[in-house]
């Protein structure tokens, strides 16, 4: 397989590993990620173990596909990239994407969408990738918006958050006819 679909100058792409545990734990349980993920309650180390562990890391086996994002220079763990209801029939699949709060701002978020979109569009053939943002969340707009995702809807009051609710854009990329 050409590395390069999994890395890049600044960061890689990896399966997940037995010592991503508390990493995978500490993100999972930021309540103030739970409006985006849909999670209602805290994750246990043993169900993540058996998540990590009970994963083949293949997008068809699994109808999933999640990728811890290393950086380059010292390996830390910098984040989470997923591919979340994965229709092989349609070729389609939604992206997911979480940076550790120390490490947003950097750039590291667009590099790994970019080789997440070059492996699933250029070695699977995935036809396209849809995300949803809440449409007051300008950054992550921008960012998948700099990669060629293009906003193709609005979902009116899509999203409970704290009791109200939010309007979420969605946004659509295609691969390119070549």
């Amino acid at each position: 397989m050409n590395k390069s679909y999994f890395c890049s100058e600044r960061v890689r792409l990896r399966a997940m590993e037995p010592e991503d545990l508390e990493v995978m734990y500490s993100m999972e349980n930021d309540s103030r990620t739970w409006d985006v993920t849909n999670f209602t309650v805290p994750y246990s180390r043993f169900v993540l173990k058996q998540y990590i562990e009970n994963s083949e890391c293949d997008m068809f086996a699994d109808r999933q596909l999640r990728m811890m994002i290393v950086r380059v220079e010292d390996d830390a763990v910098i984040g989470t990239i997923d591919i979340t209801e994965f229709s092989p029939m349609h070729a389609r699949g939604e992206v997911g994407i979480a940076i550790r709060k120390e490490y947003q701002g950097n750039g590291y978020a667009k590099e790994a969408l970019c080789l997440l979109c070059d492996y699933v569009f250029g070695f699977l053939y995935l036809k396209q990738l849809i995300v949803h943002i809440s449409l007051d969340n300008e950054a992550s707009i921008c960012l998948f918006e700099s990669c060629g995702f293009v906003r193709c809807g609005l979902l009116k009051e899509w999203w409970r958050v704290g009791g109200r609710y939010k309007d979420v854009v969605l946004l659509q990329l295609l691969r390119s006819a070549n």
